[in-house]
């Protein structure tokens, strides 16, 4: 679509300012979990906001100038974000150093207006010119873990690209800030959030303490009724020996049921981003499809039937002979899950994922409601002993994953609505992610258009798109 118009891909950035902490604390040096630690590359969101009256009045210096100082304000409290990553000369582990070197903030216009853009729940490519992104020498001393880019469009409309570094800050921890940040601007007065808002903790406490105690296999080991290994480990590790074994048992050309030439196909530039709009009857069809009229005695949430029904789709859309192993990953949020709880407004990764492996067969043949019970025992295996059997186990070297197309991620934000976060005026028409580090993982969204609907982010392989939609949607009518 970029290249119909001449003026389409101009984006001319006219300010770019290092931002600093209002009140600065001494340096320090924040030591991460290995939590923190697994993707230390920024992760960048677009907001979208819609031409009014109220925008149409203020000029981009003016917002600019709000957005800079609160965030400076904002950065007294979340200091880190301010700071730089730099490597342990003892060990090379990454740790966080709290320098005051600032975020980076930038202004922008175009004379694209956004209408022009399309639907804005689809990805476009012209979203990637809305965020700023800082070049990487591979010096991590000299990369900032904040920037932010606000662009005003032709008709009057603004975005505000965010890029925060994934060793700095999880989703809920990304959407406290944001809402902190928005809570300070003041050009408009009233925010589209309620903003009452724990006081944000960067220490690691609780994590860094499972990381020092004895090792957790050997604490597993003390109580039969605990889980002995880690699940998404040791499911991660079967696929990727499964891969391997395809290179040294060719037959007529294809490997695993996929076609020689297409091994190296997940390459992430080959995904195709699609969005699909999941609304309440659409979800609730689904529901009474899979519970009927037992459902008001099996309660499940809406992540767990979608999840469920992604995987079978997702899976079949792939064509995998029977006997492949499969596997579902979801992220699962250990604040309340340790013992102790991780504190209120705790800043850090608290992510692990839970997982479940099947054959493709046998995914086939279960049925949704056995895999949504599936879903609910693998997240209830999550506890505090799972949790530091999981950090552990990130203690070993880390590779990169080659092309695992039988691997399913998803990750739920339906509890993060990101388009209330009111940087100007009203809430965000849309709040996009742009592309992720792993392509194909389906991001579960807080729809902006309708209570309680969700939006399913996902990069699909160009030839799966059309019977991935096809057999996603079945059942949803």
């Amino acid at each position: 679509m970029a290249t119909q118009h001449e003026n389409y891909s101009l984006v001319s950035i006219t300010k770019r300012v290092s931002v600093y902490p209002k009140s600065l604390r001494p340096q320090q040096l924040l030591s991460l979990s290995n939590l923190d630690r697994q993707c230390p590359t920024l992760m960048y969101l677009v907001f979208f906001y819609n031409p009014s009256h109220a925008l149409k009045n203020l000029s981009i210096k003016t917002v600019f100038s709000s957005l800079k100082s609160s965030l400076e304000e904002t950065l007294s409290a979340w200091y880190p974000a301010a700071g730089r990553l730099t490597l342990n000369p003892s060990d090379g582990k990454l740790e966080l150093w709290c320098n005051n070197g600032g975020a980076i903030l930038v202004e922008a216009v175009t004379q694209v207006q956004i209408s022009e853009l399309g639907d804005l729940s689809e990805y476009n490519e012209f979203h990637e010119k809305l965020v700023f992104k800082p070049s990487f020498n591979g010096n991590f001393s000299d990369m900032p873990l904040l920037v932010a880019q606000v662009t005003r469009f032709g008709c009057g409309g603004y975005s505000v690209g965010v890029g925060t570094s994934h060793s700095l800050f999880d989703g809920p921890a990304v959407f406290d800030f944001l809402r902190a940040w928005a809570s300070n601007t003041t050009m408009i007065g009233s925010t589209g959030l309620d903003h009452q808002q724990h006081k944000p903790v960067h220490d690691r406490g609780t994590l860094l303490a499972c990381m020092r105690s004895q090792p957790a296999s050997a604490k597993l080991g003390k109580n039969p009724n605990s889980v002995s290994r880690v699940a998404a480990i040791d499911h991660l590790y079967l696929l990727i020996k499964q891969a391997a074994s395809d290179w040294n048992h060719v037959s007529d050309g294809k490997l695993g049921g996929q076609k020689l030439s297409h091994m190296g196909s997940s390459n992430q530039d080959n995904y195709v981003l699609k969005t699909f709009h999941l609304n309440v009857s659409m979800i609730e069809s689904l529901k009474r499809k899979i519970f009927g009229e037992k459902r008001g005695s099996l309660p499940c949430s809406s992540f767990e039937v979608v999840a469920a029904h992604l995987w079978k789709a997702r899976t079949k859309a792939l064509g995998l002979r029977k006997e492949r192993m499969v596997c579902l990953q979801f992220a699962v949020d250990t604040r309340t899950k340790m013992v102790p709880p991780l504190p209120e407004g705790f800043s850090g990764n608290a992510y692990v994922l839970a997982s479940i492996a099947l054959t493709a067969g046998e995914l086939e043949e279960e049925s949704h409601g056995s895999l949504i019970e599936r879903i609910k025992e693998a997240k209830n295996s999550v506890t505090t002993d799972y949790i530091c059997a999981y950090m552990e186990a990130l203690e070993a070297p880390q590779t990169s994953l080659p092309p695992l197309k039988e691997l399913t991620l998803v990750s739920d934000w339906t509890r993060m609505p990101f388009h209330k976060v009111n940087f100007l005026h009203g809430e965000a028409a849309f709040v996009s992610p742009l592309v992720p580090p792993i392509t194909q993982v389906a991001y579960f969204m807080h729809s902006p258009t309708e209570s309680r609907s969700i939006d399913v982010r996902i990069g699909l392989l160009p030839q799966t798109l059309t019977a991935f939609s096809h057999h996603f949607l079945t059942n949803m009518q």
